[in-house]
């Protein structure tokens, strides 16, 4: 059997027709999802892009890898010790490392390892190919690579291929030529006027009025396809942002269209296992965030998972809360391997192909690039606990329900003190398991916060108060400044 992952940076489930999009952003990845199965609770356990890829790939959570930042002591993987062998075995018992035992030829194509200077990535892999952008390859950059390996090795049984782009992340790259524009499809119905409009009174980094984090510069340097965008001021600005974004994915589909017409030109589509997924969603006006992923939610940790297992009669659809590192536990025993006894990330192949019930009674995500977040997903409810906002106008706890209101609207949290009881005590009981069997005495969440918060927001709050008061919001500084958080 061949593998092929399709990592898909940034990318939003509920964006993608096969989970219910009413644009036609994504018909190559919604042809896959006819043929296979889709997962619509899967989470990163930790987001973003580092500690994301570093938990799925490692199998282990953030809080025992080390790494649940961008930046700082948090970015880096924990190191052995004095048990160490010859060599790791956290990581010569990774995800790729494993697959490579059981005689698969393991490949990646992507700049990830560069780019997060993630060195502990290279583990494992037979061969590796950077684009050499750092992560500002379009997919038409990563395409050649991936066409020639295939071409020179296709037919070849047993190997695992790792194809990561990143369109449809900022700064929406994807070349003005490109069409479809979505220019004539209405936006997503959930935002309004009014919801912008109280965007625009609060405040943070990648909000309504401040798109651009600290500096403007960015967007008009880079965001070729909303240049003209200063701040999202109305429908009309977050409707050529939207498009923006969608565009990304459309151009990322495109991508995965040419790489299956290649392997159905080689005869090997049967026998193909293919996964389709992301390391993390990205806000889109959500919790006055634009753009980017910077919360601990069900928008950004929530990634799409499809596979297509060759010769399998499984469920199209499954709505099992599982982590990402689940699945490639999950992977790992479809191919004969034991998962590691220290992993995180429990495999669900059994019961998926004995037809019983799998899946976690509650998840656990994190967030600690852009603020310091932990967030319980149980039952219906979102629970999201901020330790450290990054600049941002959030409160300590927020409750959201997860069918009523997907896009967080209302925070329900004063309303429903006996739901924000349980999901307080989930978060609790989970913490408390995890360092027990922790590696560190020291949870890495507050090792982010003592070396000054976040990585994205550390050391801008006088350039932040600064901007307030040039665009007249001087009202918001006291706020601000009343939270005495140390940035």
């Amino acid at each position: 059997m061949r593998i092929i992952y399709f990592d898909i940076d940034t990318l939003r489930p509920d964006h993608l027709g096969c989970y219910g999009y009413h644009r036609n952003t994504s018909p190559n990845i919604d042809k896959i999802a006819e043929t296979g199965v889709k997962f619509t609770n899967c989470y990163a356990s930790d987001a973003p892009c580092l500690p994301s890829r570093a938990s799925l790939f490692t199998g282990r959570f953030g809080i025992h890898t080390g790494i649940v930042g961008h930046g700082g002591t948090a970015a880096d993987m924990r190191l052995t010790g004095k048990e160490r062998g010859f060599d790791d075995e956290y990581l010569r018992n990774n995800w790729i490392g494993t697959l490579r035992s059981a005689k698969y030829y393991t490949v990646s194509i992507s700049p990830f390892a560069e780019r997060h200077s993630a060195f502990w990535f290279c583990s494992g892999w037979n061969e590796m190919y950077n684009p050499g952008k750092r992560g500002h390859e379009i997919a038409d950059d990563v395409f050649p690579y991936a066409k020639k390996w295939l071409e020179d090795n296709g037919k070849k049984d047993n190997w695992f291929l790792h194809l990561n782009v990143w369109d449809p992340h900022t700064p929406y790259r994807t070349p003005l030529s490109f069409e479809p524009s979505f220019e004539n499809d209405p936006p997503p119905s959930w935002i309004t006027e009014d919801i912008i409009k109280k965007h625009r009174s609060s405040y943070g980094p990648r909000s309504a009025r401040d798109i651009g984090g600290f500096d403007r510069l960015k967007l008009t340097q880079f965001y070729k396809r909303i240049q003209d965008i200063r701040e999202i001021e109305n429908l009309n600005d977050f409707t050529k942002w939207i498009n923006a974004y969608d565009v990304g994915i459309r151009y990322a589909d495109d991508f995965i269209g040419k790489i299956i017409e290649i392997i159905k030109n080689l005869g090997i589509f049967d026998d193909t296992l293919i996964i389709i997924s992301s390391d993390h969603g990205e806000s889109q006006g959500e919790l006055n965030v634009y753009g980017d992923h910077a919360t601990a939610c069900h928008i950004v940790n929530r990634v799409p998972m499809i596979i297509k297992w060759p010769y399998k009669t499984w469920n199209k659809k499954y709505e099992s809360l599982l982590y990402a590192t689940d699945i490639a536990a999950t992977i790992i025993e479809g191919v004969g391997k034991i998962v590691p006894d220290f992993w995180d990330g429990k495999s669900i192949y059994k019961g998926i192909e004995n037809g019983e019930e799998f899946g976690r009674n509650y998840l656990v995500i994190s967030q600690n690039a852009w603020t310091c977040q932990r967030a319980v997903r149980f039952g219906n409810w979102t629970l999201i606990r901020t330790y450290h906002t990054g600049l941002r106008d959030y409160p300590e706890i927020m409750l959201y329900d997860f069918e009523n209101d997907f896009h967080m609207t209302k925070n329900l949290a004063e309303e429903k003190p006996d739901i924000v009881g349980k999901g307080l005590h989930l978060l609790d009981e989970w913490h408390k398991q995890m360092m027990k069997t922790s590696p560190s005495p020291k949870d890495p969440m507050w090792t982010v916060i003592e070396e000054g918060g976040p990585h994205h927001t550390k050391n801008m709050l006088n350039t932040y108060l600064r901007r307030l008061k040039r665009s007249g919001r001087e009202e918001l500084i006291k706020i601000i400044q009343e939270r005495k958080e140390s940035n």
